[in-house]
């Protein structure tokens, strides 16, 4: 397993990326509208995704803030099979709170856990993105 990715949502997606470009200094790896949902998804960090964990910038284009503590999002794993992850955290006991599948407007095959506290981790097929 591996780190991909944490997700913030963000009310103004320009500014943001200004900030983690201009003042973190991180690169703007990929940016993705789906305009059928309505949001926006761009990906940030200092070194190619397939090398390092970054971080995944969404803007909903209806939404202009949103309140502190609702703004996380949830952390990624980049796992083999999607299916199989699901299985062995349900065979552990864990919690599944979203079925491997692809993902809504994409193809990308994706599955959420939950861990004990509520938390969503997910987990992203490698070779699906």
């Amino acid at each position: 397993m591996q780190f991909l990715h944490t997700m913030l949502r963000v009310g103004n997606l320009e500014r943001s990326l200004a900030f983690y470009q201009d003042v973190l200094g991180m690169r703007l790896l990929r940016r993705q509208d789906y305009p059928e949902g309505r949001f926006t998804l761009a990906f940030v960090g200092y070194g190619e995704e397939s090398d390092h964990t970054v971080l995944e910038l969404t803007h909903n284009w209806d939404t202009d803030s949103y309140e502190l503590g609702n703004a996380f999002g949830h952390i990624a794993i980049g796992v083999e099979d999607a299916y199989q992850a699901c299985e062995a955290v349900r065979a552990k006991g864990g919690k599944v709170v979203r079925e491997a599948g692809p993902m809504k407007h994409g193809t990308t095959v994706i599955a959420f856990v939950e861990d004990p506290d509520g938390y969503k981790i997910e987990f992203i097929q490698k070779g699906s993105l």
